[in-house]
């Protein structure tokens, strides 16, 4: 799992930073998920190492222009890049009536179906390998933050001890790698989670934005071996963040805190905090770290690698 950051900036694009959108590769199946797709996403695609033909899945957090503006483009260039077999996207109420209308003023055309899901609080996507949810933030408007969770795994299948035990090959070794308790033919009954290591614990990647502090935000949170949370203002324009329901970087570092996060990244900030000015991003990220040390500031093209779980590199012996 890798993060690409194609824009950091709140509101508006500057001069280094674009608005809203992130990337989640998924090497293993070849696919790139998106989150969020502000105008000129489509663009810093173009500068990353993101295929624009590998995007499977869009997850939409609200309906402001800053998240949202760039989508329609990038469906329509999808089209032309790889001839998708399909793309879902994931979002709010009134995501799938706006697309609609881009639609159909632009007389724009898809070559491939597109699948819009409004989402709700809890599981919006699941298969063998992922679990998404999601789970409403505090905003100006419906806003949802994402939580991707990686399923277990059993551990590592010890096949040595497994011929030890006279155990044939075959089928039983795909009910026993499972963790699968199974039935020899001399009778013997071998539990599989004997001969396996110790669970592969799934990787957690959480994005909340945009929301000023709120409880449902540590939720979605609890685990995660990333958090992305916006930090728009500084902890001195608290007051700024409440009137407009965003986060300054004391809130995301209290977020990630309580959740008990290995990781912060803050993303989304003001431009009001450009060099040259009273306060800086330093500033910021200085009293992140004073809540939660292990804090970062993303910036345009950040490529962030999720590692796997320790518990994934544990051989049986």
């Amino acid at each position: 799992m890798q993060i690409t950051f194609l824009g950091t900036s709140s509101g508006v694009p500057t001069r280094s930073r674009n608005v809203s959108s992130i990337a989640l590769r998924l090497p293993q199946r070849a696919e790139t998920w998106l989150f969020d797709c502000g105008e000129g996403t489509q663009h810093q695609i173009l500068r990353s190492d993101i295929k624009i033909s590998q995007i499977t899945r869009i997850f939409v957090t609200h309906m402001h222009g800053d998240h949202t503006y760039g989508l329609m483009g990038l469906l329509a260039s999808c089209g032309l890049a790889g001839n998708p077999s399909r793309i879902d996207v994931y979002g709010p109420p009134k995501l799938d009536e706006y697309l609609r209308a881009c639609g159909r003023y632009s007389q724009t055309h898809f070559s491939y179906p597109i699948k819009i899901h409004t989402v709700q609080p809890g599981v919006v996507f699941k298969d063998h390998e992922f679990t998404v949810s999601c789970e409403e933030l505090t905003h100006r408007v419906p806003a949802f933050g994402y939580r991707v969770a990686e399923n277990d795994r059993p551990g590592r299948f010890d096949v040595e001890r497994a011929a030890e035990l006279g155990i044939p090959s075959g089928p039983l070794y795909g009910k026993l790698k499972r963790g699968e308790a199974v039935t020899l033919p001399d009778g013997r009954r071998i539990n599989g989670a004997e001969l396996c290591g110790e669970i592969q614990v799934g990787r957690k990647f959480v994005y909340c934005t945009d929301t000023v502090f709120c409880e449902n935000a540590i939720v979605l949170a609890q685990d995660a071996d990333v958090l992305v949370h916006e930090a728009t203002f500084a902890h001195q324009d608290a007051e700024l963040a409440y009137q407009r329901l965003h986060s300054t970087s004391t809130m995301a570092a209290q977020v990630a805190l309580e959740a008990h996060a290995k990781r912060l990244i803050m993303t989304h900030f003001s431009p009001r905090y450009a060099p040259g000015n009273a306060i800086g991003l330093d500033d910021l990220l200085q009293e992140a770290r004073s809540i939660f040390p292990n804090t970062s500031m993303a910036y345009d093209f950040l490529v962030h690698e999720i590692p796997k779980r320790v518990e994934e590199l544990v051989a049986v012996h």
